[in-house]
């Protein structure tokens, strides 16, 4: 969407504070023992509480409040009873909702307990590409640069990108245009980034694979040769300036 009027950056503050704010508790609330689906449930109070509805949910269809993957998942990950979280593991959830009528999307990797498995590389270099490409991002910037920064930013620490995985437009509902906001130089999107617009920015650093494929339970995906991926996203105004990050309150670079 595009703001033009203040109610509208309102309504997208008060619903990225809400996705921020449940992103932050849940991984706050993360620990080795409890399931995936408890994660989630708890998530799903500070939902209720908030008077929001999750977006993968409403907009898709999804079997849960929030996707949470785990080690090898790659991302949309279902919570699930299952699913045992332990230290060392890698988790990323994301957290999108619609909060009358605005939506807004946010999500973050992270390691749980001690570091014994060594991905808290992964998830620094993630961290580090995403804060760098948000501060290049301004009214008139291609997209396609953007995506040719953190491909360029991911080599230089040895990771690649997932090139079907994609930042988005949102505002008015989970997935708007520009519908592609690649981590890598896209040459045949010309498009550039819009003054007043709003977008998830998505960073999806891999250390083995460049495309994201099904693992079979219709949701969930993993590398195409393996490995382990970390996202971050943050859901931004885009100015003649610095972007204004909605979802700054998440702490992802706490």
């Amino acid at each position: 969407m595009s703001i033009t009027k203040e109610e509208e950056l309102q309504g997208m503050q008060r619903a990225s504070e809400v996705v921020a704010l449940i992103l932050k508790e849940m991984t706050r609330f993360a620990k080795p023992g409890i399931t995936t689906k408890e994660l989630d449930n708890f998530g799903a109070g500070l939902f209720k509480d908030f008077g929001a509805r999750s977006a993968p949910n409403l907009a898709y269809g999804f079997p849960g409040w929030t996707c949470i993957s785990v080690n090898n998942e790659f991302c949309h990950g279902i919570p699930s009873s299952k699913t045992i979280l332990r230290d060392g593991d890698l988790v990323n959830i994301d957290v999108s909702a619609e909060v009358d009528g605005y939506w807004s999307d946010n999500g973050g990797s992270f390691v749980l307990g001690p570091d014994s498995n060594g991905h808290q590389q992964l998830i620094d270099a993630s961290k580090q590409i995403l804060k760098k490409a948000i501060s290049n991002i301004k009214g008139g910037v291609r997209i396609s640069d953007i995506g040719f920064l953190i491909e360029t930013e991911a080599k230089k620490r040895g990771y690649k990108v997932i090139k079907n995985l994609n930042g988005h437009g949102i505002g008015r509902s989970l997935h708007e245009e520009p519908s592609e906001i690649a981590n890598y130089r896209d040459r045949n999107n010309t498009r550039r980034f819009k003054k007043n617009s709003v977008v998830a920015i998505e960073t999806f650093i891999s250390t083995r694979s460049s495309l994201a494929v099904g693992s079979g339970d219709g949701w969930t995906t993993v590398g195409d040769k393996g490995g382990f991926m970390a996202q971050h996203e943050h859901t931004i105004v885009v100015t003649d300036g610095a972007p204004i990050i909605l979802t700054h309150n998440n702490d992802i670079w706490a």
